[in-house]
């Protein structure tokens, strides 16, 4: 009997670190010991990665293939794909990029490189590609994120850089030896905080806040969703309807007004433009009166509980934490702008355990843990050409070329596109109103995509590159606001004809024939040796003795000390605001804004504003009757690995799951486990019903990230797996920040009749 050949091997994702068994060719992947709350998302791997969505070989639309960029004329995502050769592949690219960029320059060229790709810091796929396009001229990018680009745009004006906020957030440590309030706005739900940029060793962020529970500190979760507070926080659920958060902010600071609650000596020395806020909440400048009363008639909570919070909040240290995904709905710099008025009125800001914070649980490491250095990374270089989106605007950029519209403060003109390349990253999941993208797509004469599985971008392209998966090549792990590095050696090869995509651009960079910026004329072994030899004189200086690449690709995580477990927010600007100023115009925290008032932006004011949204429970709902509400699943990372074991153990007959209330479920007749139709004027999804009391009524939630599965013969191009932006609008928050605006969206429910169709997401379409 022969004998097994069985190796383990650390690994890291952006889900965090684990254990990776190969034994002769089976893969079971476990979570690393030491982690004391690991995620399932590890479950994914070896089922998705060796499933049958495998991209296996170079293809190419069948169409292109035969007639070239300008000659398809059938609609990406309809036909069918043809396996080539890498040699034929890398001539059609060779001959496409040249043809581009000497007819229509640089500019021409956009590269939607945007996502969570690798955790790696060598093999990142947008580092990756952004280095090669800017050593052959350029292209055009996005700036910001689908995440927070609201707070990424309004932030810097009234407070300072928003990257940095995420970085100094207050510490748990210090709510729980301060604390004894936590006002969560949006939760923090435990789903989202899985996951880590770059990725994370330890997930730390629920035993932490469970240790202000047992010092004694509240919390209490404003929230259509239960289960955005963890059970262990034993938080007091106030389930508001979607889109009034500012409303009841505004209520608490009116009360803190009229009943001489807030802090003056903070507000007038470390902030300007409250006389502002405090005439509009009175009413004084559009006649309404901000108070509980209004507030109640605008989000359902009762006057007596938030002017009763209003003074609980007022009497003890308390910590605002609001949430990423509110942001993400219309006029979303709102509630970040309350946030910090709210805050500012309780003037706790920079003390230990109270103030604010924006984006607790969006990442694993948000107050819990940074990184005491700079990790190496691929260098992208600097791209030539200047122009660039916002982030969520796509589908107007392919759609209306050469026209002009407003972004913080500018008037841009969208760019003339004749050539997408795409790698690590999913827009068929990450962006809104998906029937309008797909129109989007069919305008470039040529879209790349770099891929490991037929997802619906893949399916979307001209030509698709299959590319090596994390555990296929080498890399270093280390996440962006983690104190760990983390190897993460090649455990199985390549499969099929899967390459690298260094490997892949250092082949067109050859066949281009211009220079080696690129590659620098380096293996990829060559880079990653340099890198670690980089980190290895850096840990040095942090008194941190590092081992010899191979050595440290053969163990085990190594962690550094954490270079601020006491940390406050803010607590050197509260020290001495004239040493320590802050980076808005006035150096103080802007309650009101006279730059974003010179805008004359009606939809982003110079002072925080109430405009109820288009879509919201609040408007006529006589033909769409529930809010829906989309945000990050439990099961993985967006929408990455969705053909793995645990991602499909959750879906109901195949279908994503939508929380729905018992009540609005028994109004329609629909079941726990039955399958339904949910649409709007935009579009139709089937989804598996979680009929449930843990969701508000007149509200449902559908996770993100099933992939895009459309069936283009039916009328309505009804997508059979549970993708909600198919549902969602593709308005933007406001000209100020132009971010997604998802979470305003209006749909009907109905049961599904008739035999189901097949799910194809997986199906490869060769």
């Amino acid at each position: 009997m022969s004998k097994k050949n069985t190796h383990s091997y650390v690994t890291s994702n952006h889900w965090g670190a684990s254990v990776i068994k190969l034994d002769d060719k089976k893969l079971t992947v476990s979570s690393h010991p030491d982690d004391p709350n690991p995620s399932p998302i590890n479950d994914n791997i070896s089922g998705a990665l060796q499933g049958r969505s495998r991209i296996q070989r170079p293809a190419v639309r069948e169409s292109y293939l035969k007639y070239g960029p300008l000659g398809a004329t059938k609609e990406r995502g309809t036909e069918k794909f043809i396996e080539v050769s890498w040699e034929t592949v890398f001539d059609l690219i060779t001959k496409e990029l040249t043809r581009v960029r000497t007819d229509y320059g640089n500019n021409a060229l956009f590269a939607g490189s945007y996502g969570w790709s690798s955790a790696g810091r060598f093999h990142h796929a947008q580092s990756q590609l952004k280095r090669f396009l800017n050593s052959i001229g350029g292209f055009v990018r996005s700036e910001g994120n689908y995440s927070y680009n609201a707070a990424l745009v309004l932030m810097p004006y009234i407070v300072g850089n928003f990257r940095d906020h995420v970085k100094q957030a207050t510490r748990w440590t210090t709510v729980k030896d301060e604390g004894e309030l936590v006002v969560m706005f949006g939760g923090i739900p435990l789903r989202n905080a899985q996951v880590s940029g770059g990725g994370i060793a330890k997930h730390s962020l629920k035993d932490d806040m469970k240790a202000c529970v047992d010092a004694g500190v509240r919390f209490v979760n404003f929230s259509p969703l239960k289960n955005d507070a963890a059970t262990e926080l034993n938080a007091e659920w106030l389930a508001p309807k979607p889109g009034s958060d500012t409303a009841i902010m505004m209520a608490i600071a009116h009360t803190l007004i009229v009943e001489d609650l807030y802090n003056k000596p903070f507000v007038e020395r470390y902030t300007v433009g409250f006389d502002k806020n405090k005439a509009y909440l009175l009413g004084n400048i559009d006649g309404i009166v901000k108070n509980a009363a209004w507030a109640e008639k605008q989000s359902g909570i009762s006057a007596q509980k938030i002017i009763a919070l209003s003074r609980e909040m007022a009497s003890k240290r308390t910590l605002i934490c609001t949430a990423v995904g509110l942001q993400r709905a219309e006029y979303g710099e709102q509630p970040l702008w309350m946030t910090v008025l709210l805050a500012s009125m309780l003037g706790q800001i920079g003390l230990p355990g109270g103030g604010f914070g924006i984006g607790y649980g969006a990442d694993a490491s948000i107050g819990v843990v940074d990184r005491p250095l700079r990790w190496p990374s691929f260098p992208q270089g600097k791209n030539p050409v200047e122009d660039f989106i916002p982030v969520a605007m796509i589908s107007e950029m392919l759609l209306s070329p050469n026209t002009p519209y407003e972004y913080n403060g500018q008037t841009r003109v969208f760019p003339d596109i004749k050539m997408v390349w795409w790698a690590g990253g999913n827009p068929f999941h990450h962006h809104q109103d998906l029937n309008r993208l797909r129109k989007a797509f069919q305008k470039p004469q040529t879209v790349i995509v770099n891929e490991i599985s037929w997802t619906a971008t893949a399916r979307h392209a001209d030509i698709v590159l299959p590319v090596a998966s994390t555990i296929e090549r080498t890399d270093i792990g280390a996440g962006t606001q983690d104190n760990a590095v983390i190897p993460m050696p090649q455990i199985i090869p390549p499969p099929f004809e899967a390459r690298t995509e260094f490997d892949i651009y250092s082949e067109l960079e050859k066949r281009l024939n211009i220079n080696t910026d690129f590659s620098r004329e380096m293996t990829s072994d060559q880079w990653l040796e340099e890198m670690w030899a980089s980190l290895q004189k850096e840990a040095k200086q942090h008194k941190k003795d590092l081992p010899d690449l191979s050595t440290f690709l053969k163990g085990d995580v190594i962690s550094f000390d954490d270079p601020a477990p006491q940390g406050v927010f803010l607590s050197d600007f509260r020290q001495d605001p004239d040493q320590y100023p802050l980076t808005t115009p006035s150096g103080k925290i802007e309650l009101a804004s006279d730059v974003i008032a010179g805008f004359q932006y009606e939809d982003c004011p110079g002072q925080p504003t109430w405009l109820p949204p288009r879509e919201w429970l609040g408007a006529d709902t006589s033909q769409f009757g529930l809010h829906m509400i989309s945000g990050q699943p439990a099961t993985r990372l967006h929408s990455q690995l969705d053909e793995g074991a645990y991602s499909k153990s959750m879906k109901i007959q195949n279908r994503e799951p939508i929380l729905i209330h018992p009540n609005d479920a028994a109004k329609r007749g629909i079941k726990d486990g039955d399958v339904v139709i949910v649409f709007n004027d935009r579009g139709q999804c089937l989804a598996g019903a979680n009929v449930t009391e843990d969701i508000c009524q007149n509200t449902v939630f559908l996770w993100t990230g099933a992939w895009y599965d459309p069936n283009l013969q039916d009328k309505n191009h009804q997508d059979r797996h549970g993708n909600p932006n198919v549902l969602t609008h593709d308005y933007r928050t406001s000209r100020l920040s132009q971010g997604p605006a998802a979470q305003s969206a209006l749909v009907e429910i109905k049961k599904y009749q008739g035999t189901l169709p097949e799910v194809q997401a997986f199906i490869p379409p060769i």
